[in-house]
């Protein structure tokens, strides 16, 4: 039998894993008795860990939640991602690079020395798109109270600032009526935490940046939850992003198969929706402002193409076929010397080889 406290860091870590353990499993696993679950499930309470137990003959435990954090315990695995989710928190716009940097501290000091050395030579660098915006950021209760309202599907009231109006909610005395929306999503985009609602007041789906949300209590009603045009909030949001007339989407949109993994695609796809289709092929659909343009970008991915739609692709693809092809047997053009440019010179002179 291991000692008491192995035991009881084993049995903290099953309880951990599933909502409800009955007495007896708990015991098999463990390779104790029914009495000494018992009796290490009450040391556990006293150590201030939240445990419920459930009467019956099928009587069990279940780790509830406390009024305080009480000590938590993580593989190597789960220690390490946690680092990793701190050190980047600093790119997550929340406004919560102090607190991460804090609990970072406090994870490193309890971590064991062989796992301290292992997290200790990680070091992320955080480097962003070029862009001329900047990233405001958003307090961490003002994300807990969206979030929250989109979990219990409550109406959420708050008042919403312009970039050039003083800050939202400072004085409610001459400021116009809350904006009344029903969240559907909280999500992130380029740097910034947006929330996809339904806005009541005018009726249409719209995206409202956070950081100019100011809630104000209490919630609404709760409400029926609606399908969000095309089901998928991220091409959702893509196209709301990307439309430039107010339509929600490019004006040119395709779709096509290509014959690659969706593992080697999803990296280089910023702005489009990358879906499994067997082992070797992936579904792409993305957007571009002419056909010619988006079936350039679709090249770019150094794959067999196939299944295009629609035909104004099609088109393009052959127009830009014929192009290449034009351009593949076209003569070489010479340089001021009167020597013709080929591959080799224009390598040894820094154009593309």
């Amino acid at each position: 039998m291991q000692k008491t406290s192995a035991r009881l860091l084993s049995l903290l870590s099953l309880l951990q894993t599933r909502r409800d353990w009955p007495g007896a499993l708990l015991a098999e696993r463990l390779e104790i008795s029914p009495r000494t679950v018992r009796r290490d499930v009450d040391r556990l309470r006293e150590l201030g860990y939240p445990i419920v137990t459930s009467k019956g003959p099928d009587g069990g435990y279940r780790l509830g939640a406390g009024t305080q954090l009480p000590p938590l315990l993580f593989d190597d695995e789960q220690a390490v991602a946690l680092v990793i989710a701190l050190r980047t928190a600093a790119t997550s716009g929340a406004g919560t690079e102090e607190a991460a940097a804090r609990a970072l501290a406090t994870v490193r000091q309890v971590l064991p020395a062989r796992l301290r050395h292992r997290v200790d030579t990680l070091h992320v660098t955080a480097v962003e798109r070029p862009t001329t915006h900047t990233s405001p950021q958003v307090g961490g209760a003002v994300l807990v109270t969206l979030g929250a309202a989109v979990h219990a599907r409550e109406t959420l009231r708050f008042d919403y600032s312009s970039p050039s109006a003083p800050p939202a909610g400072a004085d409610h005395t001459d400021s116009p009526p809350a904006r009344r929306a029903e969240p559907h999503h909280l999500i992130t985009w380029n740097g910034r935490w947006y929330l996809v609602a339904w806005d009541l007041d005018r009726e249409d789906w719209r995206t409202f940046r956070a950081d100019r949300i100011t809630p104000r209590t209490p919630n609404g009603p709760r409400f029926p939850p609606r399908d969000l045009p095309g089901g998928d909030v991220a091409a959702f949001v893509a196209a709301r992003f990307q439309g430039a007339d107010g339509s929600g989407a490019p004006p040119c949109r395709g779709q096509v198969i290509l014959r690659r993994p969706a593992s080697e695609v999803a990296p280089y796809v910023h702005d489009g929706v990358v879906e499994e289709h067997g082992p070797h092929h992936c579904r792409l659909t993305l957007g571009a402002w002419s056909w010619p343009a988006l079936a350039a970008a679709l090249g770019r991915f150094d794959a067999d193409v196939e299944a295009v739609t629609p035909a104004e692709l099609r088109s393009a693809f052959d127009h830009l076929a014929r192009r290449y092809a034009d351009a593949a047997t076209a003569p070489p053009h010479t340089r001021g010397d009167g020597q013709p440019v080929t591959k080799d010179t224009a390598s040894r002179s820094g154009g593309p080889g």
